[in-house]
């Protein structure tokens, strides 16, 4: 029976060639589709099972670039019992480096209490330096700076060159590669630098990172934490940018979020250059410019003219695992697995539709065959498999063609664009493509295969 089915195919070699396509044509699509959504899962995977510890941010918030904290609240954090650091950290987006706009991909600025960066055992980053060194105590108040692998590759910088990053000149002593594209983004420098170089509220802070003494102690911190500030009001002064000052106040929808984010993406400035330790005139016009280590970095928030943001009914602080921070993206990948399911979909219904017409063409040509064949003695049954064997053999062949050529495509677009997508496609989601496949070949021949075995010998011989 098989070997009658594989003759027939052949018998008429473009029809089966261009339903053979079809098929193809659509499980490729599936295969690069779904290994977006399972290079993602990957990448989270792989990233976060590096990191540990929580992370305190505005509620809302769905990462800390839209977060804004008052940086006086860390040390009251750092006085609870199994809390071992506290570092506070202001992530800000590069508009530009080099004279190059910068949309795609991302990249941020990333100021850190160096200080308190060195005493973490969580040693993202120093630990994965690959030239030069990571920041010291010498390096607070200075433009130095430790950039990602793909940045230095990119704008072929090393250590010792200079990047001028939003208008500003930034000596680069170090640079690192943690293999990941969720933390290969980063210009890392110290915090005050960072606040001057991004008009940033120097009472204030993105997030922090919180070390507890032991695992244990991470559950309880993450409801004491927020105990500890609930009833105050988060006050803040805004000396950010205008794009700034509109994500300041998240929306408590993530989703949300992230549309006001990228339609402010173009409208955010770049502040001007300042000279080595000056930080930058408020736009109000109050105060003078003075050093990112002054008095006025240190003072109180509640001592300058604020503006109240919103304090939700826990608290105005939250308190995350970066365990959380995975499944945040995870459920982001469950949506996305139902868009491209969507966009799948339309492709494999071409394509169950070419095997069907090729079928339908191809018994309705063999009226005559089948009718002798019922004559000699063939059942319905022996007539169902026939039809089925051809466009199974088409679903089977067209899911080995499309599994290998999208698995080989995967790889040839993560070698294209390496700092940009991560794909994936696993064993368990080509397996999947050639069932899949075969099961829809299967369906296909279905239906012609029911029309001819309702044939009566004479009436197809008469048909024909």
């Amino acid at each position: 029976m098989l070997k009658f089915a594989v003759r027939n195919l052949f018998s008429r070699p473009m029809r089966s060639l261009l339903s053979l396509l079809g098929l193809t044509v659509a499980i490729i699509g599936m295969v690069g589709l779904f290994s977006v959504a399972r290079g993602l899962d990957r990448l989270v995977s792989s990233t976060f099972e590096r990191l540990h510890g929580l992370i305190a941010m505005q509620p809302g918030a769905p990462v800390p670039l839209f977060s804004h904290l008052p940086a006086s609240w860390g040390d009251e954090i750092a006085g609870l019992p199994g809390v071992e650091y506290v570092s506070p950290e202001v992530w800000s987006r590069v508009n530009v480096i080099d004279e190059k706009m910068i949309l795609s991909p991302p990249r941020f600025l990333f100021g850190t209490d160096i200080a308190t960066r060195l005493k973490l055992k969580q040693r993202i980053y120093q630990d994965d330096i690959v030239a030069g060194r990571f920041l010291t105590l010498d390096d607070r108040n200075t433009f130095n700076a430790v950039i990602s692998r793909q940045i230095a590759e990119e704008f072929e910088k090393g250590v010792g060159d200079t990047l001028r990053v939003n208008g500003q000149d930034v000596t680069i002593v170090g640079i690192y590669h943690c293999g990941s594209l969720l933390l290969d983004i980063a210009i890392i420098l110290d915090i005050d630098v960072v606040r001057g170089m991004t008009r940033f509220d120097p009472g204030s802070v993105s997030s922090f990172y919180i070390e507890p003494t032991g695992a244990a102690d991470e559950e309880r911190l993450q409801k004491e934490i927020p105990k500890l500030f609930r009833g105050r009001s988060n006050d803040v002064k805004p000396w950010i940018s205008t794009a700034a000052k509109s994500l300041s106040v998240p929306s408590g929808n993530g989703l949300l979020d992230l549309v006001r984010f990228f339609q402010n993406w173009f409208l955010e400035t770049a502040p001007p250059k300042l000279p080595p330790g000056v930080a930058p005139v408020p736009p109000d016009g109050s105060g003078n410019g003075t050093s990112p280590s002054s008095d006025a970095s240190k003072r109180s928030p509640s001592k300058a003219r604020n503006v109240k943001l919103s304090v939700t009914e826990t608290g105005p602080i939250e308190v995350k695992s970066v365990a959380e921070f995975g499944e945040r993206i995870d459920k982001m990948a469950d949506d996305l697995d139902v868009f491209l399911t969507v966009l799948t979909s339309i492709g494999v219904t071409i394509a169950v539709l070419s095997i069907v017409n090729t079928m339908l063409m191809s018994v309705t040509e063999r009226i005559i065959e089948f009718g002798i064949l019922k004559a000699n003695g063939w059942t319905k049954t022996d007539v169902l498999k026939l039809i089925t064997f051809e466009s199974g053999l088409l679903g089977v062949a067209g899911g080995v063609f499309g599994s290998l050529f999208g698995w080989a495509g995967t790889h040839v677009v993560n070698a294209a664009w390496p700092t940009r997508v991560t794909l994936y496609a696993s064993p368990g989601l080509l397996l999947f493509a050639v069932v899949f496949s075969t099961v829809l070949g299967v369906l296909g021949g279905l239906y012609p295969a029911l029309w001819a075995m309702r044939l009566m010998p004479m009436d197809a011989i008469r048909r024909g």
